[in-house]
């Protein structure tokens, strides 16, 4: 059986091997200072220098969003691999949603006709919505800012580096052309042992030094228009950085109302704690208009009797049985009283309440 060897082009290689080995000798003799190396001009080393911090900052600010977004390493490892692998990411549920599930389970093992069984259910499925938030969270955090952010390391920034590698060869043929072009003239009048005349030899290496300046002014220019698209990518980083806020907006907003509706439900049963909405301040140095101590000592516990639509922008909506802070108005009215319900502020009318605090 005939197998038949691959063909070599051996002038090729050879040419590439003399190239190769011409540039680590000029690489060489620059790094000792006995060649002399041809500079990029200030402004594009001011746009590799641009280029270069992109890309810098841009890798930190992925890695580091990564991070939040899914703080278990091992989870990151694990998607970093079925991306490379082209494969669908594992549906995993977040910490809070095993958090809800265990506590539902709990709740049923306990009783859910007693309070704290009820509860736990109640409290499980708020975590249970928290953690949907959450992946919902992560999953468009991740399609809004850093996977365009990672398209951009992979492809616009991998170009750019490729061909600024390329320049750096293109740079260190002319360098070594130049180098062989002063050999030849300093040559010319005296006899070479090959028998070659140093004319010859000059004329050679001049040509050779023109196509190499070619070479390296036409890579200059193609990599110095992708240095010059940075601004561009810029532009497009500010756009996926207001989206990313608004993702993260959305979520905490979600998350606050899940919260406040656990918050209204459990107040509704009753206890020995009943529950405060969430943003009340603990300080006691807030003041309103007023004069109110907003969350400070002045400030008591209400159940709402019965639900209220406010009458204006200076009254508050109030649902039966959530509980707020309300203190008396300065100066007092006997209508009406100053409350404070979450992060809203306003008048409450005082039948609608039912005092919990002496």
């Amino acid at each position: 059986m005939n197998v038949k060897m691959p063909d070599f082009n051996v002038k090729k290689l050879v040419k590439e091997a003399g190239s190769t080995l011409s540039r680590v000798v000029q690489l060489t003799e620059e790094k000792l200072g006995t060649s002399e190396k041809t500079e990029f001009d200030s402004h594009f080393e001011n746009l590799y220098e641009r280029a270069e911090c992109t890309k810098v900052w841009t890798e930190k600010l992925v890695r580091n969003t990564e991070a939040v977004l899914i703080p278990n390493p091992g989870n990151r490892v694990e998607d970093f691999i079925f991306e490379k692998i082209e494969k669908k990411k594992p549906n995993r549920l977040s910490n809070l949603e095993y958090l809800g599930l265990d506590m539902i389970e709990a709740g049923g093992e306990f009783g859910q006709d007693g309070a704290y069984g009820s509860t736990l259910i109640k409290v499980g499925q708020a975590e249970q919505k928290l953690g949907q938030c959450e992946r919902d969270f992560i999953g468009s955090a991740g399609m809004c800012y850093t996977q365009p952010l990672k398209k951009f390391l992979e492809g616009e920034m991998k170009t750019i580096i490729k061909e600024k590698g390329i320049l750096e060869t293109k740079r260190l043929d002319l360098d070594a052309c130049k180098n062989r072009v002063r050999k030849a003239r300093s040559m010319l009048g005296q006899q070479t042992k090959d028998g070659i005349p140093p004319e010859v030899t000059l004329e050679q290496a001049e040509r050779d030094l023109r196509i190499a300046q070619s070479e390296f002014d036409r890579q200059g220019e193609i990599t110095k228009l992708l240095l010059e698209g940075i601004s561009t990518s810029q532009s497009s980083h500010l756009r996926h950085l207001h989206s990313f806020v608004e993702v993260q907006v959305r979520y905490f907003n979600q998350c606050v109302e899940i919260m406040n509706g656990l918050q209204r439900e459990l107040a509704s049963l009753g206890g020995p704690n009943p529950y405060v909405p969430v943003g009340l301040p603990d300080d006691k140095t807030n003041n309103d208009a007023n004069g109110s101590d907003v969350g400070g000592s002045n400030m008591k516990r209400a159940r709402v009797l019965c639900s209220y639509d406010a009458s204006g922008s200076t009254e508050l909506n109030l649902t039966a049985n959530e509980v707020i802070f309300v203190s008396e108005c300065n100066p007092p009215n006997p209508d009406y009283m100053y409350g404070k319900q979450g992060l809203l502020k306003g008048l409450v009318p005082r039948a609608f309440l039912e005092m919990l605090d002496d």
